[in-house]
């Protein structure tokens, strides 16, 4: 009995005095007091943001939940600090690091990083996913539609496509399920990225062994045209009248009316200018996915969680900082941003357009007409013809 009682007295949780007081000390001399020891771009480098905008996204969460709040207990003990919390949150997510790495950094344990991240994917989801996962809206799609005539396709509004996310710790009866070709299990990612590499649609959580024409035949991409939320565009290419934007997609899509594909193997000088010009325009999503991952290296590295709702809020709070980074720092007159930029700053592992504020009301013979129009192969088929004029006629000098 002696022995009993000693081994369980023994394999209790230890108390462990991280000193978080003086780790508070510490990280606002490194970072927020006055002449702090890194200067703003390290603390760009580390954070992936400005700290003008952490400062903006702590006190939002502060405001949204209380656990990110400091408060004083009955025995005059301070609990950590927001700046402490949302520094091992953000850390766990921009290096794609154990819980436990953090803890000589933040003064936390394991349990209480990974607590924080939870809880602070939550809260920037709830915060502010409505407006930074939003379809784009009449401001959106004038600048969308102007920098694509500017580019030599009129109508388009971002590329899509999809990325897979390992899943390494993907529970043994769902591993058939999850596994496609690349041989491990992997959750998808279906994305719309413009020229910025701002994402406008996130539609996260079909099993791996679905390729990108399955997960389309789920995904709500085309909700709001169906359903008449979407604003209704009018632009004209080589002479002719289209009602309904498109995005640049790779060959494996279906052709429909909203989706442009390259040419595989064109024979004539024009094919060839508008395969080049949409393969290349096309690769936008493919920065993004590549600057998402740089900046946010959890998402680019296996996933070692077990609940899928718990990566799911992991990836769509990764893809809204990215956004809000975006915009907080992205020009108009700047070069398109590259994957390679990131890789240097972190530690890497045309037509006239015209918009209509009515909607088409939600009857059902509307809904089934637009459901059609999505997918009608003759506008496919017309619309790219009218692409290879206008951008031979356009962009072809010299070829």
């Amino acid at each position: 009995m002696a022995s009993l009682v000693a081994t369980s007295s023994n394999s209790s949780r230890d108390y462990i005095d991280r000193g978080r007081e003086a780790g508070h000390r510490l990280l606002m001399d490194d970072y927020w007091n006055p002449n702090p020891t890194y200067n703003a771009r390290i603390f760009r480098r580390r954070y992936r943001m400005q700290p003008a905008l952490f400062d903006r996204i702590m006190k939002d969460v502060m405001a949204f939940d209380p656990y990110f709040v400091s408060t004083v207990d009955a025995t005059n003990k301070v609990s950590l600090s927001p700046n402490k919390k949302l520094t091992s949150a953000i850390f766990m997510l921009a290096n794609g690091c154990s819980a436990d790495s953090l803890d000589q950094l933040c003064r936390l344990s394991e349990t209480t990083t990974l607590l924080c991240m939870k809880k602070f994917c939550g809260a920037v989801i709830s915060v502010y996913g409505s407006w930074y996962l939003r379809t784009p809206n009449l401001g959106d799609l004038h600048r969308l539609l102007e920098k694509a005539s500017k580019r030599g396709f009129p109508g388009m509004i971002g590329s899509i496509d999809c990325m897979h996310w390992e899943w390494k710790n993907c529970p043994t009866s769902w591993a058939g399920q999850y596994t496609g070709y690349k041989r491990k299990p992997t959750i998808v990612l279906e994305a719309v990225a413009s020229y910025d590499t701002h994402m406008w649609h996130a539609f996260f959580g079909t099993a791996g062994s679905n390729n990108d024409l399955n997960t389309l035949a789920s995904s709500p991409v085309f909700d709001a045209v169906v359903n008449g939320s979407a604003p209704q565009v009018q632009f004209r290419v080589d002479g002719k009248l289209y009602n309904q934007c498109y995005y640049l997609a790779d060959g494996i899509y279906p052709s429909w009316g909203t989706f442009v594909k390259t040419i595989s193997h064109p024979d004539t000088p024009k094919k060839k200018l508008f395969a080049s010009m949409q393969e290349a325009f096309r690769k936008d999503v493919e920065r993004a996915f590549g600057i998402l991952q740089a900046r946010w290296a959890i998402v680019r590295g296996p996933a070692r969680l077990h609940d899928i709702r718990t990566l799911g809020d992991i990836m769509l709070a990764c893809i809204i900082l990215h956004n809000m980074i975006v915009e907080d720092e992205y020009e108009e007159n700047d070069e398109e941003p590259t994957q390679q930029d990131y890789r240097e700053d972190y530690d890497y592992i045309g037509g006239i357009v015209e918009l209509d504020l009515n909607h088409d009301g939600p009857t059902l013979s509307q809904y089934m007409m637009r459901h059609n129009r999505i997918r009608d192969s003759s506008v496919h088929t017309s619309l790219k013809s009218d692409l290879i004029n206008h951008l031979w006629m356009h962009h072809g000098n010299g070829m």
